[in-house]
């Protein structure tokens, strides 16, 4: 099966403006994420999905496909569904572009579980680390039965506990590594407006699960850390320099 790697991109972010751009160890941090994808699926099968010319300047300089979008684009998700209009693949894999720590395998494996299970979306997780607070708001925490399917998705602790004997003695966070078809893609985009949850979680995979879609869940490797605000930044930074040291 066909399948490529689509990097959305926004340059108005609300809590980051620019933040695609940002550098990281003196490179932008959307070709941190470009050049690991490449590793996975090919330079020619990556293709960042962006609303702003400064960013697709900057990857095609660096010799990936940019692909422009709708700049009204409400989230990700429906960026990608944009640009998968342009392009034709079995399988579109979105990965975040603030995730500049992303293993290659874990975006071979997220295909690999697509072709397994058409009919459902798939998502990443690995478990919060050390130093991570389960409390923030920052990181989507994912509770899944134990056949893998998502129950849920919050910015807040999941699970809950009544007794402190049983609160879960590590919690699962979401990678921003999705499998999509182009037809999920679409509907997506077609229901036109953020669910309800979604909205409230501010997470969008929850727009799948309000209309009932299966969502499964697969593991990534730890350590995966996202940009989300100019305060990450340096911490990110030091994760890149200790792997690059190992």
């Amino acid at each position: 099966m066909r399948a490529c790697v689509i990097i959305p991109a926004r340059y108005a972010s609300t809590r980051f403006p620019g933040k695609p751009l940002v550098p990281l160890l003196g490179k932008p941090m959307v070709l941190w994420v470009a050049e690991l994808s490449a590793r996975a699926v090919g330079r020619e099968h990556v293709h960042v999905a962006t609303e702003d010319e400064r960013i697709a300047s900057v990857v095609r300089e660096a010799g990936f496909n940019a692909l422009m979008t709708d700049p009204k684009a409400l989230t990700g998700t429906d960026r990608l569904a944009d640009a998968a209009r342009q392009i034709d693949y079995d399988i579109y894999v979105n990965v975040q572009g603030d995730e500049p720590i992303i293993e290659p395998d874990d975006i071979t494996a997220c295909i690999r579980k697509k072709a397994e299970n058409p009919g459902q979306i798939v998502n990443g997780f690995c478990w919060i680390g050390e130093g991570e607070d389960p409390a923030s708001r920052n990181i989507p925490k994912v509770i899944a039965a134990e056949n893998g399917r998502m129950i849920y998705m919050s910015r807040l602790p999941l699970p809950g506990w009544k007794d402190e004997k049983q609160a879960p003695a590590r919690y699962m966070k979401q990678v921003c590594i999705y499998g999509f078809t182009r037809e999920d893609l679409a509907r997506f985009a077609g229901f036109g407006r953020k669910s309800q949850l979604e909205a409230c979680e501010d997470i969008e995979i929850l727009r799948f699960l309000e209309w009932g879609q299966e969502i499964v869940m697969y593991e990534c490797h730890p350590g995966s850390l996202a940009v989300d605000v100019p305060e990450d930044v340096a911490r990110v930074e030091a994760a890149l320099r200790a792997r690059d040291a190992a």
